[in-house]
This record gives C-alpha cells, structure tokens and sequence, in this order.
C-alpha cells in the first residue's frame, strides 16, 4: 500500500482524487490546513506528498520548503498557478514534480509511480554502494561518516556534504545543488561557503586540491566523488 499525504483545500478535488488513486492501492489521507499538514506529516510515514500552492495561512511554496527541510520525501505540486515564477520556485525549494491543473487523474497516478520508482532506485543504489569496500562508508542510523574504519569528526554542513557527494558518487555536482539538497546549508549561501566547507572536508581526508584523491574540482561547475 502507497500512502501519500495530500495537503489541499479543495474538498470536492481531494475526494476525487483520493477515490480514483485508492484503485491503484494508494492510500490518500488529505489535510486542508497545511499547519496540521506539516504536523501530519512529522507524527506518520508517508510515500510522497501531493501539495497544492494556494492554502489557508500558509503559501504552499513555503511549505514546500518546510517539508524539504526535515523530510526526504518526494513532493509532487498540484497547483492552478501555472506562473513559471511558481513552478521554477517550486522545483528550486525541493518539489519533484509540478502538475498544474486542471488535469487527468491518470497522469497524477502515472507521474506517482515514475517518482517512487525513481527514489527506489536511488535507494537500492545506496544499498549497492553501502556493501562495497571502500574508504569512506555513511552510517545513515548513527549520522556520522567513517573514513578507514575510522570515524571522521564533522560539523552538520561537513557531513551532509560529504554525504551527498558519496551518494552521488561518480558524478558532477553544482555548488548550487549542494545549496538545495544539503540541510544545513543555508539556501542563501554562497559559491565560495561551499568551497570553504569542501576545503575543510578535504583536509579531514588528507588531500588538496591540487592532489584530489577523492573530491575532484570541475571547473565552473563544482565537484565530482570518486573511490576505488
């Protein structure tokens, strides 16, 4: 059973929804308030959430931004603002998707399941890379980082930077993206925080950056991990 958050004002929306999804074996609890949505949210385990952007008390964008906060979650917006200024801020505070409406409950069911397939596959690539050998391992449950079986001593930011470069391990990540994903980054800082942290990290692990074992610069762009 899927169970998805739905946080929406529109009743008579919410109630067609939650009976065409529920043929699908998706569970939809739907709360209007987005107050006691965000509490919802911190108290059950839910699969994903659907947000709408023009709520009581609350814009949506800002809870998109509160739920990206503490909770890695994939977020589908359904909204009738289709101003790109929303959709582009949506996507940049943490949204993974953005369906504007009216639309077909069928291609709400089908962009669901492209999501969760998505963050399943994430996942069962973590696992793959957890049971490798290497010199840096994550231990997701103690939040804390090993480094030759030793653990590192990091601040937050240090942490969930290293973090997700070993996630994203092989590939080139922005200092933007970093800015985004990591939570204790703050989203107003700068390029050069990022640096500064990243320089920090890589004296943690023996290295500079003119002898990158590890945390590779790419030019313009940010950096890319890689271990053997």
């Amino acid at each position: 059973m899927i169970k998805i958050l739905m946080i929406e004002d529109d009743a008579e929306l919410a109630e067609i929804l939650t009976e065409y999804l529920s043929q699908f074996d998706m569970e939809v609890t739907n709360i209007e308030d987005p107050f006691l949505g965000l509490s919802t949210l911190n108290t059950q385990k839910f699969d994903l959430v659907i947000l709408d952007l023009t709520l009581p008390g609350l814009d949506g964008l800002e809870v998109c931004s509160d739920i990206r906060k503490w909770h890695d979650i994939p977020i589908i917006i359904s909204s009738a603002r289709h101003d790109i200024t929303d959709k582009v801020e949506a996507l940049e505070r943490g949204a993974d998707d953005y369906l504007p409406k009216p639309y077909n409950p069928r291609e709400l069911e089908a962009r669901i399941r492209s999501l969760l397939r998505r963050k399943n596959n994430e996942f069962a690539s973590a696992e793959r890379l957890a049971k490798k050998s290497k010199d840096l391992e994550v231990d997701e449950k103690q939040q804390l980082i090993r480094f030759k079986g030793e653990e590192l001593h990091l601040t937050k930011a240090e942490y969930g930077i290293l973090k997700y470069l070993i996630k994203k391990e092989g590939g080139v990540v922005s200092r933007e993206e970093l800015i985004y994903n990591v939570e204790a980054i703050s989203e107003e800082s700068s390029n050069k925080s990022i640096d500064v942290i990243v320089g920090r990290i890589r004296q943690k692990l023996g290295e500079t950056p003119k002898n990158p074992v590890y945390i590779h610069s790419v030019r313009g762009v940010g950096y890319k991990f890689t271990q053997s």
